[in-house]
């Protein structure tokens, strides 16, 4: 038996042995060591990584403890942590998290050695025999060799690496409690399961608690219900949002901003069918590798399927005519609905729905014309980004292991998308391997007001659906020749971008996307034809404007205003109407301040001309 593999962790997650470690000077002052070996534990990924995995065991061997029936699935790391899905007959509940918390404490105090041994898969089967769960995770662990973890009373499957012992866990919480199938399979049964984070300090770990709390307060979903933005009906059905007035106010703010910019850049609307015969999937391929995540019907005896994707309706457009050298760049644009087959179980508020609309791009170009193209999508990336506020970084992804096409198409496709991204200085990282079968691509991250990573846009070059669906257009020479086709949306969806967009703000959006820009609150009815002449200035300005005139005081009008973050509340009394003005209560600025109407409502019209794309 060895002790867990672990030897020392230093910035960037390199593992050093003692030796290496003590030339380097990492063996300083009071850090951790055990058994002969040196431990440094950062903040980097690779470091965090290790410590939440070993975080993940101690958390299963705390369950062990305190319900002995228990039975493990897997444990792994995720982004947001760990998990362990188990089975047991007891039922727990958020209140049992802090007393598996202090049990995990209790065993960590303990210090306990981590080690690892070794049996062959028919060891194992034996010795898990009566575990279903072990039996399955077994399955899908390659090779004759398996390894196993202990630590005190508790052993578990696994890969590895871990700390070499429990007494370096020491700054970990418990978030939250879920359900999940079985290999996330829907016909399985149902588990538990457990999440948590753990940190290499405790600074971070607060810092990360602190976080999650301000998370909470700007959850889309709450704030959703509090302005009247969407809702979810289980009459309708699991992941199929409903879009209330004012959701749809916000939404169509975006949707014409984005137009503007795209009809302004020599982009053309188009629109696809929201349904298409199954032959065209089966040529595209969604019909062999994405099938399980479509809706299909029958009609007349043909099988049709719902689109889970824009791309063939856009490659329909491009065949409706002969296309010659001297037509490319095409570019294609379309706020496309379509409609995705996600488990229940990952189902969440508008970041992951069943039914979202794509902002949508399709640019059908010469391979000469794909650097020149992505650039202009990179400029247009970082107008969008600024307007909201959104820092953001890009990913290039390169050629994966299973490819089609030649390496030499493949090279020139990655060089141009990294031209692209130096020539506009955007910062990125190289994930090397990560693109798709079909070409290279760039995948935007934005970073929020409480510092979250959100993946939402992309661009991919695509030389996979123009040969399956023989596109072709004339040369110089008057050859056929191949387009190359680049998949671009910046929002990702509209739906997960508003999401985002929604907890970034906490609600309180900017004035230019405000789903109520101006509350007009008459002081009493003889306010009231006043109130609505001002109205109706405003809402031919195309400002999206409201009267309250609810029977209840004028304070508690106001406080409801101010609860649901509308930018501009006017209220207006005998005074404000003898004197054709408004008493104005400015959200963003912190400001009251009296305004004639006419100003006021040209002001309104400067603030919407501020932005745009």
């Amino acid at each position: 038996m060895e002790l867990g593999e672990l030897i020392g962790i230093k910035q960037g997650g390199v593992i050093y042995d003692v030796q290496s470690a003590q030339e380097l000077g990492l063996l300083q002052g009071d850090q951790p060591s055990a058994d002969g070996q040196a431990i440094y534990l950062d903040e980097s990924k690779e470091a965090l990584d290790i410590l939440r995995h070993s975080c993940a065991h101690l958390m299963a061997q705390a369950i062990t403890q305190l319900y002995p029936d228990a039975q493990f699935f897997v444990g792994p790391v995720v982004q947001e942590g760990f998990y362990y899905d188990f089975k047991t007959q007891s039922k727990i509940s958020e209140e049992d998290l802090a007393r598996i918390e202090a049990k995990m404490r209790e065993i960590a105090a303990h210090a306990h050695p981590i080690c690892k041994y070794k049996l062959s898969r028919e060891e194992a089967k034996a010795r898990f025999a009566h575990d279903r769960l072990k039996q399955a995770v077994m399955t899908n662990i390659e090779g004759d060799v398996l390894s196993i973890y202990t630590q005190g009373d508790f052993e578990d499957l696994c890969r590895g690496p871990h700390l070499p012992n429990t007494g370096l866990l020491k700054h970990f919480k418990l978030t939250k409690l879920a359900g999940a199938y079985l290999g996330g399979d829907a016909s399985q049964e149902m588990l538990q399961r457990i999440y948590g984070i753990a940190f290499s300090t405790k600074e971070s770990l607060k810092a990360y608690l602190t976080q999650l709390e301000e998370a909470k307060k700007r959850d889309h979903r709450k704030l959703g219900q509090e302005l009247g933005l969407f809702r979810f009906d289980e009459e309708v059905g699991a992941g199929l949002p409903i879009w209330l007035p004012n959701g749809m106010r916000l939404r169509k703010r975006i949707e014409d901003l984005l137009s503007v910019a795209l009809l302004r850049d020599g982009y053309e609307p188009v629109r696809g069918p929201e349904i298409l015969k199954s032959s065209l999937w089966k040529i595209s391929g969604h019909y062999d590798n994405y099938k399980e995540n479509m809706y299909f019907t029958t009609i007349d005896e043909v099988e049709y399927g719902i689109k889970p994707m824009n791309c063939v309706g856009h490659i329909k457009v491009y065949q409706h005519a002969l296309r010659s050298y001297r037509d490319l760049p095409l570019r294609f644009y379309e706020y496309g609905v379509v409609h995705r087959h996600e488990q229940s179980g990952v189902l969440h508020g508008l970041l992951r729905v069943r039914e979202f609309t794509q902002d949508d791009a399709h640019i059908f170009c010469r391979f000469d014309q794909i650097r020149e193209e992505v650039q202009a999508i990179l400029q247009f990336t970082k107008r969008v980004m600024e307007a909201f506020g959104f820092d953001y970084e890009m990913e290039l992804s390169t050629k994966p292991e299973k490819y089609i096409g030649s390496d030499s198409v493949w090279e020139q496709a990655t060089d141009a998308l990294k031209a692209a991204l130096e020539d506009q200085g955007v910062p990125f990282s190289i994930d090397e391997g990560g693109g798709a079968f079909y070409g290279p691509k760039i995948d935007i991250k934005i970073t929020d007001a409480i510092r979250r990573k959100w993946q939402c846009g992309t661009v991919q070059v695509d030389m996979n659906l123009p040969a399956r669906f023989h596109l072709s257009y004339a040369s110089e020479q008057d050859s056929q020749e191949m387009p190359v086709m680049i998949h671009r949306a910046i929002l990702g969806s509209f739906e997960r971008f508003i999401a985002v967009l929604t907890e970034h703000y906490g609600g309180n959006f900017p004035f230019f996307i405000a789903p109520v820009q101006v509350a007009l609150v008459p002081i009493s009815a003889d306010q009231h034809n006043y109130a609505q002449n001002i109205c109706e200035q405003l809402r031919h300005a195309g400002i999206f404007v409201e009267i309250a005139s609810k029977n209840e005081s004028l304070a508690k009008r106001i406080r409801t205003l101010e609860k649901q973050k509308v930018p501009l509340i006017a209220v207006m009394g005998a005074q404000e109407m003898t004197q054709n003005s408004l008493a104005i209560r400015d959200r963003a600025k912190g400001q009251q301040y009296d305004m004639e109407s006419k100003e006021f409502i040209k002001m309104c019209q400067e603030r919407m001309q501020e932005v745009s794309f």
